[in-house]
């Protein structure tokens, strides 16, 4: 009697007032995503400054409307990056947004995550298109002028790299691989030495940042001789591309993604790819991205985890075969 007395009084009192749903029941909603999300949304990326930093926070800041929550964004750096998120429950409360410094990392070095088993790809948020520069000493007006005098110079040319493993060494060390010509990397500590050293002529070319020498190739100091993404960039105008200019095939982009940790629910991940690619598609978000030196390229889930793949593959070849490790 006890028992049913007490069974009746809480009976009583969730109809009146209401009561939460077991746990059970609370975990499939979740799954299915009809609750979601219901608390705070948290998006990690890595350290501040740049564009990746710039891209998490400006699109965190734009899909908390449509999904109707506060989203919190934390600097993590860029070494426990993957291992942080990974670890995290897929319940869709933890998004990444991260650039090729994550997705490569495993390449170059031993990592705690695999990108492939670890995450679950939302979308391909945005690129930061580079162009391939030469000191105006360099006189060469195009990609396959370069690749010539490259193949005719005893001990080939030198280019300035950003550090190993950076998106300007890898850029570099594709060109060399697929142009089948011997190029000397000169090591610098960040962008900013290296650029400052292609400007006094100390090294001869250079993979870098569009918006980072817009002025330089306006002034004259640098010659850009192409963009190095798939496509013509509005970043880059004028500029052919790599591909299109004396090197067929040839691609590398500077692109910036969304995640959740792998076993995210399906439902889940749609929510956010839609909430994501809807805040992408919008003008004054493309002009306030482009403004900063990065277009949009929202994807599906498909078609980002795709390109993750391919590029894994390629890039993978060329790290192996040019012996490139991140101490």
């Amino acid at each position: 009697m006890l028992r049913r007395r007490s069974d009746t009084l809480i009976f009583s009192v969730c109809l009146t007032l209401g009561c939460v749903a077991p746990a059970s029941s609370q975990t499939a909603l979740t799954r299915s995503g009809q609750d979601y999300p219901n608390k705070p949304i948290r998006v990690v990326t890595g350290e501040p400054g740049g564009a990746t930093n710039f891209s998490a926070r400006f699109i965190a800041q734009g899909i908390a409307g449509g999904l109707g929550q506060n989203i919190i964004v934390e600097n993590r750096p860029s070494r426990l990056l993957g291992e942080y998120v990974a670890r995290a429950l897929p319940d869709g409360y933890t998004l990444l947004i991260a650039g090729g410094t994550f997705v490569m990392g495993p390449l170059l070095q031993t990592m705690p995550y695999d990108v492939e088993r670890d995450f679950a790809p939302v979308s391909l948020a945005t690129t930061s298109p580079s162009v391939l520069l030469v000191h105006p000493s360099v006189q060469v007006k195009s990609v396959k002028e370069l690749i010539a005098l490259a193949k005719a110079k005893t001990g080939g040319l030198n280019y300035a790299s950003g550090g190993s493993g950076a998106a300007s060494h890898l850029a570099a060390e594709l060109f060399k691989s697929m142009a089948n010509v011997d190029l000397v990397r000169i090591n610098f500590k960040g962008n900013g030495p290296a650029l400052n050293a292609l400007m006094a002529g100390e090294v001869q070319m250079m993979f870098v940042s569009a918006s980072a020498v817009a002025p330089h190739i306006k002034s004259g100091k640098l010659h850009a001789l192409a963009v190095i993404s798939a496509e013509p960039s509005a970043l880059a105008p004028g500029l052919p591309t790599v591909a299109a200019s004396g090197l067929p095939g040839y691609e590398s982009a500077s692109s910036q993604g969304v995640w959740v940790p792998a076993r995210t629910s399906a439902a889940i991940i749609n929510r956010v790819h839609q909430e994501v690619v809807r805040f992408l598609a919008r003008p004054d978000a493309k002009e306030k991205l482009f403004s900063a030196g990065s277009e949009v390229v929202a994807s599906s889930p498909e078609q980002f985890a795709k390109a993750i793949r391919t590029e894994l593959v390629r890039m993978g070849k060329v790290i192996k075969d040019a012996g490139i490790k991140v101490d």
